[in-house]
């Protein structure tokens, strides 16, 4: 049935009004979220309970108090909540709060349910459009009178929605009001779910006797029966082995007879046992992928401050199945697509199982700050061998495709104040990671591609998969080399570093962008392919300024001649790589990142 605003879909409620005047059985619906996702499901009258979260797999039971006229639930998805129960949500959202005290917005799939005195009242509607396929069942103790077997709208509505009516996470219906003029996709939705409202003047009704229990079930299975005594498994049914016609009397009496029986059978059951061995291997082999899956999904699940959680069906239809393709990197390729109004640039890991150590860090840590020179992470989604990333879109690309002056390379040169506002910009976002958050955070992969331009060419620092923590009590951490040739200080040959590397790494990109070619160079002379090796002989690490210096000096603020203090670094040269305070690094939790924003 449709929400309030289409209560002409009720042609019947002047009967039900009827029915109602008596008193009516108290009764019990239990909610069930089937989906591989978090819905939050909503309900009215509010005084059922409160709004919640409803995990994969969890129950949220609803006693509905006798006397109760109608009752609406829905789920909404894609929520964010506060510890205040205010927020937002994508699908359903009413009014931005937990607890529902009016409709969802469209779109959203509705359950209604209306109490009578002898008989209910139930019904599922797409007036408001739709979200998530649901079904609405009666739960029928044995013995009891029978009603209808319950109703369901189980396609999923979204994925085949024409262009013209879908929204992000879900599909428009635009038979709103009385009118049919607007109800050019009629076909299509009663097509779909033919059993369930979608036109405003439908007036079929579901009945069952008073007192009936109920079920509504998100994302739920294609088999709507369901009873108490349903609910038993079956008995397993006994084999009958007959005697095997290979076996005759007279073969029964020869030795020789039986040996070659035995033989037969050994090289007939030969090839049985192999393919048997074969297919436990391969069953045992995706058994043991699909835990690694789910133990990694609840990883994610139980992180506390990471950022929103998409499906891959969200992500799939805000990228128009990928086809915007802005680039490529190490450990998979970035899209372009919209969400909500909103632009975004959605990365997805290329392989099953790559980069998983790189995506977590990304997710645990850059989820978990915000600073106004780091690329903002907006989610992410990890549905067993899908993993992507979703952030916000900057449409000036990375830094690379502006500063090296070469023939395919079609970008004007950027002026003097902005290559200065630029290197400024990844100057403030180091020194937030190394000085400003409760770790030292290494980003350890600093290069112009991954230094990434809004519309006003204001920097940002992208993709933290390399990233390590550093505990403030801890000098330095052993880690295994990473990062890009060319950009790598001369410590990495110990294994052992501290965020200085990243400044090292911030000089050659400052070199890059004032002299506008590669820091190595194939393509020019043996004595200049590389350009560190111009400027300076001998790089020691001791020579590098803290980065809050450097925003310091490039803010003019610090005489970079005089006030800089080069003997801060904790190693000498005679020494170095032997440091007794020295600690291999883990990986980064949500809580150790939370810090000055």
């Amino acid at each position: 049935m449709p929400a309030t605003r289409s209560s002409s879909a009720l042609n019947l409620l002047p009967l039900l009004l009827l029915l109602l005047a008596a008193t009516s059985k108290a009764t019990t619906i239990n909610i069930i979220n089937r989906c591989a996702y978090t819905v939050w499901p909503a309900a009215l009258p509010m005084e059922m309970g409160t709004g919640r979260e409803l995990k994969p797999g969890q129950v949220w039971t609803l006693d509905v108090p006798s006397g109760a006229s109608t009752v609406r639930i829905w789920a909404r998805t894609r929520c964010s909540f506060g510890t205040n129960g205010k927020g937002s949500c994508q699908t359903g959202d009413c009014g931005g709060a937990l607890n529902c005290s009016i409709s969802g917005q469209p779109p959203n799939t509705l359950a209604e349910f209306t109490t009578g005195s002898t008989q209910d009242f139930f019904g599922i509607s797409v007036i408001d459009g739709f979200n998530v396929p649901v079904d609405f069942l009666p739960v029928r103790e044995q013995g009891e009178k029978e009603c209808s077997k319950g109703l369901q709208c189980a396609a999923n509505i979204t994925s085949q929605c024409p262009k013209e009516i879908k929204v992000t996470g879900g599909c428009n219906n635009t038979c709103t009001g009385t009118g049919s003029s607007n109800c050019i996709y009629s076909g299509f939705f009663k097509r779909m779910c033919p059993d369930v409202y979608s036109l405003p003047n439908d007036s079929s009704m579901h009945a069952c006797p008073a007192g009936t229990n109920y079920q509504v079930t998100f994302c739920p299975l294609i088999n709507l029966a369901i009873s108490h005594v349903a609910m038993s498994p079956p008995p397993t049914p006994m084999l009958e082995i007959a005697p095997s016609p290979l076996i005759a009397p007279n073969m029964m009496r020869s030795g020789v007879d039986l040996q070659a029986l035995a033989l037969l059978a050994f090289i007939s059951l030969t090839p049985l046992v192999t393919v048997f061995s074969i297919i436990f291997y391969i069953c045992k082999r995706r058994a043991r992928r699909k835990h690694q899956e789910m133990e990694e999904e609840e990883e994610f699940g139980e992180l506390q401050g990471t950022p929103m959680r998409f499906t891959f069906q969200q992500l799939n239809l805000a990228t128009e199945q990928f086809t915007d393709k802005l680039g490529e990197g190490g450990f998979g390729s970035v899209f372009k697509g919209q969400f909500a109004g909103e632009s975004i640039a959605v990365k997805r890991l290329d392989r099953a199982g790559q980069g998983m150590r790189e995506f977590s860090a990304e997710v645990q840590t850059i989820g978990s700050i915000h600073h106004i020179n780091l690329v903002r992470l907006i989610g992410f989604c990890a549905e067993r061998s899908r993993k992507l990333l979703v952030y916000e879109y900057m449409p000036k690309g990375s830094l690379d495709t502006w500063i090296y002056h070469r023939h395919e390379n079609n970008a004007p040169s950027l002026d003097w104040s902005t290559r200065c506002k630029i290197i400024t910009h990844i100057a403030k976002g180091l020194s937030y990671l190394h000085e400003e958050c409760t770790k030292r955070i290494a980003h350890l992969d600093v290069k112009p591609q991954n230094i990434l331009l809004d519309e006003n060419f204001n920097a940002k620092l992208s993709d933290f998969g390399m990233c390590k923590l550093i505990d403030r009590d801890i000098s330095q951490v052993v880690t295994r080399m990473r990062g890009t040739p060319g950009y790598l200080a001369p410590e990495w040959l110990t294994s052992q570093i501290t965020e200085k590397a990243d400044i090292y790494s911030f000089g050659v990109v400052v070199m890059e962008v004032i002299s506008g070619r590669k820091n190595i160079d194939t393509s020019r002379s043996e004595e200049s392919i590389h350009l560190i090796t111009l400027l300076e002989e001998k790089i020691d690490c001791k020579q590098r300024p803290k980065m809050s210096d450097v925003v310091k000096v490039l803010d003019g603020t610090m005489n970079a001649e005089s006030n800089i203090d080069h003997n801060f670094v904790a190693t000498n040269q005679v020494t170095f790589g032997i440091a007794g305070n020295v600690k291999s690094s883990v990986p980064p939790l949500a809580s150790h990142v939370s810090g000055p924003r």
